[in-house]
């Protein structure tokens, strides 16, 4: 069994994860976003805050167990593949996959203006990959059943004020 530490950042504080609790129309579809950077994972509480308000900034720390049962999708760059992901689930909304776990690059202020004019129809799938190829984004790990939540273990969590 392959193990593997994430973060997750938050304006937040919670003593479990609630998959229901998940936004909707994100890169990997609606569940439980996670990184293998702390201080992305500390960036995404800072702006969760900035935007939506509180007090503090919360860094959890987890434990992914990945056990042979879990469907594990990984995407090791910026491909076709990737951004047909990307379009899915941002336009449709839900889970537009049978994945328990969706792994690779994030979509973040970099990349979000190709992949915008990528779904307007604006670029072509070749433009929107060309410009995305300048990029060295980071990554994300989302977690979208309850199989996969069974697997994830509580390592901590920091606050940190405002």
């Amino acid at each position: 069994m392959k193990s593997i530490v994430l973060f997750h950042g938050s304006n937040q504080d919670f003593d479990r994860v609630n998959l229901e609790k998940s936004r909707d129309k994100r890169d990997f579809g609606r569940g439980f976003y996670m990184t293998t950077l702390k201080d992305q994972a500390t960036r995404w509480a800072q702006n969760m805050l900035i935007r939506n308000g509180g007090l503090w900034c919360y860094v959890y720390e987890f434990v992914l167990h990945i056990i042979p049962d879990l469907r594990v999708k990984r995407f090791d760059r910026l491909d076709s593949e990737w951004l047909d992901m990307v379009r899915r689930n941002r336009v449709n909304g839900g889970i537009q996959h049978n994945y328990d776990i969706v792994w690779g690059p994030v979509a973040n202020d970099y990349t979000m203006r190709t992949i915008a004019l990528f779904i307007a129809g604006i670029y072509t799938e070749d433009m929107a990959l060309q410009q995305l190829s300048f990029f060295k984004p980071n990554d994300q790990v989302s977690i979208h059943t309850e199989l996969a939540l069974s697997c994830l273990q509580f390592g901590g969590k920091e606050i940190h004020g405002e």
